[in-house]
């Protein structure tokens, strides 16, 4: 049984339509939690403009999603403009959500997606007192060091397979169906 079983979200990745469901989510982080994401405090007109460039800034997110609601988002960014050798992770959990499994769940996705792109080394970075994802670094394998108050996480993936590419694909199609009935659902009760 998994960590997040009692849960009843799902997870998958979110499609540029979606920006708004990642800006609502990262509106919703307390004051501790967005400098734990940004490695400072944010404003909301940051958040706004952040996540409005989801998608233009060859970002790949996936997210945790329950009752309709992005409670958490994990990250795959490209360095430079074109999918090299690095990327880096990023994650976001609200509090409420937090301990039951999902940023080590996001995370395990990110590294997937990272070695179906031929990454050779994903780096994240957070404040040295955020022990959760130092936490969730140490889980996955990642190589920690301490560089001027921050946390530098680096993890070697493994290359892709025949099996990780399809993995990732099922999933993809799963979400894309849950992303189209979500928003069937969203149009419903708005209406």
């Amino acid at each position: 049984m998994s960590e997040y079983a009692h849960t009843s979200g799902i997870f998958r990745k979110l499609w540029p339509h979606e920006q708004n469901l990642f800006r609502d989510h990262l509106m919703r982080l307390d004051k501790t939690s967005r400098a734990m994401r940004f490695a400072h405090g944010v404003s909301d007109s940051f958040i706004e403009d952040y996540a409005r460039h989801m998608a233009d800034a060859g970002t790949t997110v996936f997210a945790y999603i329950e009752d309709g609601e992005v409670r958490g988002a994990a990250e795959l960014k490209k360095l430079g403009d074109t999918w090299g050798r690095e990327a880096e992770a990023a994650f976001s959990i609200e509090t409420a959500y937090q301990d039951h499994g999902l940023g080590s769940e996001l995370m395990g996705r990110v590294i997937r997606a990272a070695r179906n792109r031929g990454i050779h080394l994903l780096y994240m970075s957070c404040l040295a007192s955020n022990t959760k994802m130092q936490a969730i670094a140490r889980k996955h394998e990642a190589d920690l060091r301490f560089e001027m108050g921050e946390v530098v996480g680096e993890i070697v993936p493994e290359g892709p397979s025949y099996f990780s590419l399809l993995a990732e694909a099922v999933e993809d199609r799963v979400g894309f169906m849950m992303a189209v009935l979500d928003l069937q659902r969203r149009v419903v009760k708005a209406a």
